[in-house]
């Protein structure tokens, strides 16, 4: 969707104002591609944290886009602001570059806000998602989520959560402190 977004923009402005694609606004682009893809990465790693803190997927993709859409912003507002002062600084090529970058990072807020998340929130109340079938990616046992009631009036103690990192390494009991026989 974002490749198709700013494929579409690019074009139409080549239509309408003539504008050309140079190799540094190619350069832009490129750089671009890894930011959006960080924007979704930031994105399915909040949901999947609040999966492993025990939740639910719909809970957990409502909360995650809570905490990711701040970071998102940040993140796309600096982009908007290099691309800003770098197109008004440079000359040249380089603001070529500034250009494609600036509507890259836009491209990327409208796909975010537009169609990310409303698709994540449909795909959240599906069989498939919603369950975590271990094909989905949202497994909450491949995940290592621990659910907050155990059963028989059992609950999640924070001793029971998975370590967060590093994920590969075996998890060892606390050392119990035996009484003094004496």
């Amino acid at each position: 969707m974002a490749g198709a977004l700013t494929f579409l923009a690019i074009d139409i402005l080549g239509w309408t104002e003539n504008y050309r694609l140079s190799l540094a606004g190619v350069a832009g682009i490129i750089v671009a591609i890894g930011q959006t893809a960080d924007s979704f990465i930031v994105y399915f790693e909040r949901i999947r944290d609040e999966l492993r803190e025990g939740r639910g997927l719909v809970s957990a993709v409502e909360n995650g886009w809570k905490r990711a859409k701040r970071t998102v912003l940040a993140s796309k507002a600096v982009n908007l602001l290099a691309a800003v002062v770098l197109y008004f600084v440079a000359v040249g090529n380089v603001r070529g570059f500034a250009f494609t970058l600036g509507l890259t990072a836009i491209a990327d807020l409208i796909v975010v806000f537009m169609f990310t998340h409303p698709t994540l929130q449909l795909l959240a109340r599906t069989k498939f998602f919603g369950e975590g079938h271990p094909l989905s990616g949202l497994d909450p046992k491949s995940l290592g989520a621990v659910p907050l009631y155990r059963g028989a009036g059992r609950f999640r103690t924070p001793a029971d959560k998975p370590p967060r990192w590093p994920r590969s390494a075996p998890r060892t009991p606390a050392p119990r402190l035996r009484p003094n026989a004496g």
